[in-house]
């Protein structure tokens, strides 16, 4: 039996091998999950903390939002000259930086600058994860290898979220109140990111590097070592086909992605898939559902339950994602979640949209309203988990040839990023204008997602990087 076993291990390389070198890679999206979210504890601490009023708490929390654009952005340069296992580390090394900064930080002003350096890391990490995942991964593996970075995304998210519950618990059920050593527990939250971000940097030592990328910079032997492991004897055809591609086509930069209308028709649609995933504002969910649930009139302990649950149904719906992804393909994925957003999400726009205020002008869910909202808000996460959440970061990492994989990648980063931005920093002022325009135009992005998806996306389940 063993005997048989090597030979098919021979024959088509090791899944497993494969699965935990894509995992240690997915740690880069653990964090990027784990930054963007740990912050949603501490929200309502750093406004009284440094007495600052919604603009300058959304800019600040959104802080991060343009360190990720910008770190996207230079994320694929970094890869293609240093490798992406060395860009890793960089990136594991500004996390660090940035979680203590923050965590330590004396006022609003060095606080967001923290927030820019951490959000560089995960910007690097955001294009990074998807483009080594894509590269390293057989076409039969790689769908559901690809959402191995979703769903450390959203085990990130869910770790930072039932960290921030904790130490509020522990600290008598407020962010403001100190912990350890005098800190207030909001700092612990922030703190809390260290460990995991020096483990990505020592996980990313142990990997192998991209055999796409060894190839391009002429050590093709080393790269048949890494792909016997993953694609056993066919290692030395790949060898030949990555070479062939290569050498077809001139060494890649930004200018190879210009097109008629500025860009080439691929990267439009891979900012495209970018912007609609920020666009039908899952991170509202994420960053100021906390403070959301208090406003609707949940407790503070409560409403940080809440949201430990809601990124439990993320996580849930993303193991669906990959059971399914190279089943059913990636287009039929982002149709159903297109109207399943649709629906989730007019109705949780419906519904604070016609629910009367309090005196503070917070609306008050009364009746059924409130666990409709609950249940609508939920639905939508699992809507968006089964699909857009995964769907686009496989989408990403594989759709792009590999003369312009990592700029284009690069560029829609980025622009994911500036999305991301745009909805986190103006959440604050659309909600004080009122919660149902908020979700009515989160709505609005989601119908439009769904003509995107049936007029410019291309189904790319089974096929090699090389056919791209």
């Amino acid at each position: 039996m063993a005997d048989v076993r090597d030979e098919a291990v021979a024959a088509e390389g090791s899944s497993l091998k494969v699965v935990m070198i894509a995992s240690v890679a997915a740690v880069g999206g653990f964090l990027f999950g784990y930054d963007t979210a740990v912050i949603n504890g501490a929200v309502g601490a750093l406004e009284s903390t440094f007495r600052a009023g919604d603009a300058a708490i959304g800019l600040s929390v959104s802080a991060a939002l343009l360190g990720s654009a910008a770190g996207a952005f230079v994320g694929g340069q970094l890869a293609d000259r240093f490798g992406r296992i060395r860009t890793m580390v960089v990136a594991s090394v500004l996390f660090a930086v940035g979680t203590l900064g923050s965590g330590l930080a004396f006022g609003l002003v060095d606080f967001s600058l923290w927030r820019l350096v951490g959000g560089v890391a995960v910007g690097i990490a955001s294009v990074i994860a998807p483009a080594y995942i894509a590269e390293i991964a057989p076409a039969r593996l790689r769908g559901r290898l690809g959402s191995l970075q979703q769903l450390a995304i959203v085990t990130g998210i869910f770790a930072a979220l039932l960290v921030d519950f904790g130490i509020a618990a522990a600290a008598g059920g407020s962010a403001e109140n100190p912990f350890w050593l005098g800190l207030a527990a909001w700092r612990w939250m922030l703190l809390s990111e260290l460990p995991p971000a020096i483990l990505y940097g020592i996980g990313a030592l142990l990997i192998p590097e991209s055999p796409r990328y060894l190839v391009a910079k002429h050590r093709e032997e080393k790269a048949r070592d890494v792909l016997r492991t993953i694609v056993g004897r066919r290692a030395e055809v790949k060898v030949e086909e990555i070479r062939l591609t290569l050498s077809s086509e001139h060494s890649g930069g930004f200018a190879d992605l210009r097109g008629r209308f500025g860009l080439l028709p691929i990267v439009w649609v891979g900012i495209g898939l970018s912007v609609f995933q920020q666009f039908v504002g899952i991170n509202v969910i994420f960053y100021y559902s906390s403070v959301l649930w208090q406003a609707v009139g949940f407790s503070e302990r409560d409403s940080l339950a809440i949201t430990v649950i809601t990124s439990v149904t993320n996580i849930v719906t993303t193991f669906i994602a990959i059971a399914t992804v190279d089943r059913f393909g990636r287009k039929p994925l982002l149709l159903v979640g297109s109207v399943g957003m649709t629906l989730t999400l007019g109705t949780m726009a419906y519904v604070f949209g016609t629910a009367g205020t309090d005196a503070a002008g917070n609306p008050v869910l009364q009746g059924a309203a409130g666990p409709v909202a609950l249940v609508a808000a939920n639905l939508y996460v699992f809507c968006f988990g089964m699909s857009w959440g995964p769907v686009v970061w496989v989408l990403l990492g594989e759709m792009f040839n590999n003369r312009i994989r990592a700029h284009a990648l690069a560029l829609a980063g980025s622009a994911q990023w500036v999305a991301n931005f745009i909805v986190s920093s103006t959440f604050p002022a659309l909600r004080t204008v009122g919660l149902g325009l908020a979700y009515g135009l989160y709505t609005a992005a989601a119908m439009a997602s769904l003509a995107f998806v049936l007029l410019f996306i291309r189904e790319t389940r089974g096929k090699e990087l090389e056919e791209m």
